[in-house]
């Protein structure tokens, strides 16, 4: 059990710390950075596969997309095949914000994990 709870403690610490930085720096949240992350590795994403890239809820992501979108960082548009489906594909303005935030995000996991070993 000790080492579970170290476990939560040292994710709550990080991701505090990624958090305040990418916020404070960025203007982006933690689940916001993660879906970009996504987005530029894959181009372009089903909306329920990047559920599972930020680790939400449906719903939640679909509002975490929405917020993205009227920050014009990513675009939604309807599968041609299944108009249930949705693609989010990253924005140019996305990919920058994204290019700029990396190192940053790198930064506080190096910083923070190191202090673990």
């Amino acid at each position: 059990m000790r080492r579970w709870h170290d476990l939560l403690a040292l994710h709550a610490a990080v991701s505090g710390a990624l958090e305040s930085r990418l916020q404070g720096e960025h203007g982006l949240g933690v689940s916001e950075f993660e879906a970009l992350e996504g987005l530029a590795s894959a181009g372009q994403c089903r909306g329920a596969d990047l559920t599972e890239v930020v680790h939400l809820s449906q719903s939640a992501t679909s509002r975490l997309v929405a917020r993205l979108e009227r920050e014009g960082l990513v675009e939604r548009s309807l599968c041609e095949l299944d108009r249930r489906g949705i693609f989010v594909t990253l924005t140019h303005a996305g990919q920058q914000r994204y290019e700029q935030a990396k190192p940053t995000h790198r930064a506080v996991l190096a910083e923070m994990l190191s202090q673990t070993v």
